[in-house]
């Protein structure tokens, strides 16, 4: 069963979590950088379609393949450092994920983006979202923000009625019930576990030791991991991954063309992000 197989792997995973995320906790260090070029995107939809808040708010996870690094007025910031012992794994790790972009994902989200009208793609947007606020409610307990979580609790319950079933996004323009995303790896973070080492995912990308736990951890609070036969939950996943690629075609290759080292702009942009959701 698949469950059964997922638990033994977790367990493994967790132990070696609390093995090198310990003794790495404060293997991040930061030290002074220089920050690196902006990435310029290229607009790919109309100005109005650009305005859809509700799409940047279920994309708001994805923000480490843009400009987001948190520097400060000067261009400097604390630049955090990950271990990469498995970095020739990682290296084929990501071209694998950066041909499968360019040869299989990105042509089938640009023909469902032809296709799919806005509208609708972010509603789908809306109901993943919506699908993943057990993941944000239960984190926020265990982080001890009682207040963050109470707003999930009634964001969930707005959006799922007035929004219909999750569809829509009233929720988006009501002050106090959008509470900063977080997940288990951040929640593992809090608790002094450390990063550990970097890894790349076949086709789920970059993470950590820590966050591929935390990833693990978060998926049993999804809905749709209990849906059978696993077929249905593997065609949902495809989609969220498909309408997600969707309203961001254009800013991997950004990313890639404003590089010296693509893999490790991506790396360290991920670290970045993260460190400072734990901030």
């Amino acid at each position: 069963m698949k469950h059964n197989a997922f638990a033994a792997a977790f367990l493994t995973l967790a132990l070696f979590a609390l093995l090198a995320g310990c003794a790495n906790s404060r293997s991040a260090s930061p030290v002074d950088a220089v920050a690196p070029p902006p990435l310029q995107t290229q607009p790919l939809e109309t100005q109005s379609e650009a305005s859809d808040a509700s799409a940047a708010m279920a994309l708001e996870d994805d923000a480490w393949l843009e400009n987001d690094w948190g520097w400060d007025e000067d261009g400097a910031a604390d630049f955090y450092v990950v271990p990469d012992p498995l970095e020739k794994f990682n290296r084929v790790m990501f071209v694998f994920n950066d041909k499968l972009y360019f040869w299989v994902l990105k042509p089938v989200a640009q023909g469902y983006r032809f296709v799919v009208p806005r509208p609708a793609r972010s509603g789908i947007s809306n109901f993943f979202h919506n699908l993943g606020a057990p993941v944000r409610i239960v984190n926020n307990i265990l982080q001890g923000k009682g207040q963050a979580a109470e707003a999930e609790v009634a964001k969930f319950l707005y959006n799922s009625t007035v929004g219909v079933l999750g569809f829509g996004n009233p929720a988006r323009t009501i002050e106090g019930l959008n509470p900063d995303r977080t997940d288990l790896g951040i929640t593992l973070g809090r608790y002094g576990i450390g990063n550990g080492f970097y890894l790349v995912w076949p086709v789920l990308g970059p993470s950590t030791l820590r966050d591929s736990v935390g990833n693990f951890g978060d998926s049993w609070l999804k809905p749709t991991m209990y849906l059978d036969p696993s077929e249905v939950f593997l065609a949902l996943a495809g989609l969220d991954i498909i309408n997600a690629t969707s309203f961001r075609i254009g800013d991997y290759e950004s990313l890639k063309s404003a590089a010296l080292d693509p893999y490790q702009s991506l790396r360290d942009g991920y670290i970045q992000l993260r460190q400072s959701k734990l901030k």
